[in-house]
């Protein structure tokens, strides 16, 4: 098959969609399929990968991002010829590829990433939260109509797409998937000393954006309680983002800076080593899909914590391979204190959740997509 893949983001940003997309190019490559994928961006990136198609565009600021406002020639061309395209992110990129699609007669494909419901009160709070969620379920009822199928990572957000984005037709609902050998065969990257962890720590981590929508500042502020009915709790902290710094701050406000570790961002393929060094894994997020996080820590043999929501839920095997607290501080706190002071029972979910890290392998989740691109080309 030919396939266009359309992202608004790819290397060298790191974030789970990166990943993704990056997955899925290399499995079809592999499968002996002709990949294009087109990204705004600089063209001829030093160090680029085959068939990576960088449509000239504006840097948003030091974000990695560009705005776009056009295809060239050369990705002109290349549509002529494909026989589907599948967007992972639906306004710019998805309206290069909704035009694409209609254009040369094209299945079109749209992943849905991100709860757009949530991040729209984040990151734009003076709209009024009625016009905003009008708005959304207005663009993803009309897009879902020009779309010939969605993908949801989960059932969760599957019923959340259709009950309040108003999303109609096919909706797959394909997992998201990691390359597992990387997590199963994890060794250290560092040792605990070398970040100024003491030997002894019950080592919670966190990997993700250090944006709002993460929650990251509730999960310090809860913390700063645990800390004293368990003084051995230490937060590991991985990843980059906006907030990164008002984050420092106000651990050291809580007065439990040396009980925090932050990292900031690192490459993808440090994570496993990262992972390895905790004890178990943490989340205050409810704005997930299906997030690969939660999916790498349990390949990695760690047991999670999470807040009921859509996505999350998706994740943990409540009692069996973590734990899913309701959306309260108290009942998110006495479930990380309990796994905490529990070896035994840390060790038996962390074994639970390796084995159930295997139904999310990298390869799956692409063949299974795969499958769906040839059911509509069909």
């Amino acid at each position: 098959m030919r396939i266009v893949l359309f992202s608004d983001v790819y290397k060298p940003v790191v974030n789970g969609v990166v990943n993704h997309v990056a997955l899925l190019k290399s499995y079809f490559e592999q499968w002996g399929e002709q990949v294009w994928l087109f990204v705004p961006g600089q063209p001829d990136v030093a160090e680029d990968e085959a068939n990576v198609i960088r449509l000239p565009g504006i840097p948003i600021a030091d974000t990695g991002y560009h705005l776009s406002v056009t295809l060239d020639q050369r990705a002109r061309n290349i549509l002529k010829q494909a026989d589907v395209i599948h967007v992972h992110h639906p306004f710019m990129s998805g309206s290069f590829g909704l035009n694409a699609a209609r254009k040369y007669d094209l299945p079109l494909v749209f992943t849905n990433h991100t709860r757009y419901d949530l991040y729209v009160q984040q990151y734009l709070p003076l709209i009024p939260e009625a016009l905003s969620d009008g708005a959304l379920q207005t663009f993803f009822r009309l897009f879902s109509q020009r779309c010939s199928a969605f993908i949801a990572p989960s059932q969760g957000i599957a019923d959340v797409m259709r009950e309040e984005w108003g999303v109609q037709g096919q909706v797959a609902v394909i997992p998201n998937g990691v390359e597992l050998e990387d997590f199963h065969k994890a060794v250290p990257v560092k040792s605990r000393q070398e970040l100024g962890i003491p030997v002894d720590a019950l080592v919670s981590v966190y990997v993700g954006r250090m944006s709002g929508e993460k929650d990251v500042d509730r999960l310090l502020r809860i913390f700063d309680v645990l800390t004293h009915e368990e003084p051995r709790l230490h937060l590991l902290l991985i990843g980059g983002g906006p907030e990164l710094a008002d984050y420092r701050a106000l651990a050291q406000a809580l007065g439990i800076a040396d009980c925090v570790t932050f990292v900031g961002a690192i490459p993808y393929q440090q994570i496993p080593g990262y992972l390895k060094l905790a004890d178990f894994f943490v989340s205050a997020s409810v704005s997930e899909v299906h997030p690969l996080t939660f999916i790498e820590a349990a390949a990695t043999g760690l047991p999670a914590v999470g807040i009921d929501s859509p996505g999350v839920t998706d994740m943990i095997v409540d009692g069996e391979t973590g734990f899913v607290a309701a959306d309260s501080d108290l009942s998110f706190g006495l479930r990380v204190l309990r796994l905490a002071q529990d070896a035994d029972l840390r060790q038996r979910m962390g074994r639970a959740a390796q084995e159930h890290s295997h139904a999310y392998a990298a390869h799956t989740n692409a063949r299974e997509v795969l499958n769906l691109y040839q059911s509509l080309v069909r």
